[in-house]
């Protein structure tokens, strides 16, 4: 059996090399598709990486129906998933920009179809806002309402990215060699294919290792299976999604970059807390709220000066850091 740091090396290497290739061949898959790039960043790239934070709930849920630990635990990762994107991945995502800045004549700005990334975080507040307010409700029949509402505006959203914004052929973007097909300028669809669901696996096993072996760690270290839900695990499963992020800053793809996250986010925002409405009591925990409610005011501000200014900068997004580090200390001092 290996050591914890080792295991934790190992699953980490994984979920590396599994973005990596993943975001490769879900380039290669849109432009076969002729897909918009909102829809191969905010859809394809951002439902793909976000399954392990998905399964993490569902997952704590499922196999504990009857333990109110299970859905403390299932909440919690419901809820910490739109946090740390909007907040470790915004962050992460500002300080790639940043490091590539000598490469970047228009830095500080972002090169970001911004109508895109705009309509994303419109989509984000509205459902997060509504699956927050359903947690006050005391009846079951309000949440599952609300649960159905968030279900139908998914897939308005998911309409919008496949129809409107440019493709990545009108773009300008040419994916590198498809990596398991280097020797072809136009790689069979079959093997594009695998290469995604290849590398798909290799990120949720990864994924997998990496949230267990956190878990023998706090417990090592006695941290509540609360905090360890909406801290210590998306931490692991949100990786994919800041992995593939920081590749296509590299690639200066900053739609596909930031589309990731934000697509996500609507996911993470909208399906998945309708998930938790229809398994649990749906009660949100005071760290929990706090979270949710950072991450609308994260939201904002990026929105607003996209909003306001016509264009997005990396300081909005470095801002993700304070708001990180905000909850981490009071969520610490509240132990």
């Amino acid at each position: 059996m290996l050591s914890l740091p080792m295991s934790l090396l190992l699953s980490l290497t994984m979920i590396l090399v599994g973005a990596k290739g993943f975001a490769n061949g879900v380039e290669w898959l849109g432009r076969k598709l002729n897909l918009r790039q909102g829809a191969v960043g905010s859809i394809l790239a951002a439902v793909g990486t976000a399954l392990p934070e998905t399964l993490v709930p569902l997952v704590a849920i499922l196999t504990r129906a009857n333990s109110s630990q299970g859905s403390d635990i299932g909440i919690g990762a419901i809820l910490g998933a739109p946090f740390m994107l909007s907040t470790l991945g915004f962050l992460v995502t500002g300080l790639a920009v940043w490091m590539h800045r000598g490469r970047r004549s228009d830095f500080p700005q972002l090169r970001v179809e911004t109508q895109v990334i705009a309509r994303d975080l419109g989509f984000f507040l509205v459902c997060y806002s509504l699956a927050l307010a359903a947690s006050f409700s005391p009846g079951s029949l309000a949440k599952k309402g609300a649960a159905l509402i968030l279900v139908v505006i998914y897939f308005v959203y998911t309409y919008l990215c496949l129809t409107r914004g440019q493709t990545l052929g009108e773009a300008g973007i040419c994916p590198p060699c498809l990596y398991f097909n280097p020797e072809r300028a136009e790689p069979r669809t079959s093997l594009i294919i695998f290469q995604v669901l290849f590398f798909l696996g290799l990120i949720l096993v990864g994924a997998r290792l990496f949230v267990l072996g956190l878990s023998r760690l706090a417990e090592m270290l006695g941290v509540p299976p609360s905090i360890l839900a909406l801290i210590i695990a998306p931490i692991a499963t949100e990786l994919p999604e800041k992995c593939s992020s920081v590749i296509w800053v590299y690639q200066r793809k900053d739609t596909l970059a930031l589309g990731n996250m934000t697509g996500a986010m609507v996911f993470q925002g909208s399906l998945i807390p309708a998930l938790g409405m229809a398994l649990t009591d749906w009660r949100l925990s005071p760290a929990g709220l706090f979270s949710a409610l950072l991450a609308l005011l994260m939201a904002s501000l990026v929105l607003g000066q996209i909003r306001k200014k016509g264009y997005l900068t990396v300081y909005p997004l470095l801002a993700g850091g304070i708001f990180y580090l905000l909850f981490i200390l009071t969520t610490l001092r509240a132990i």
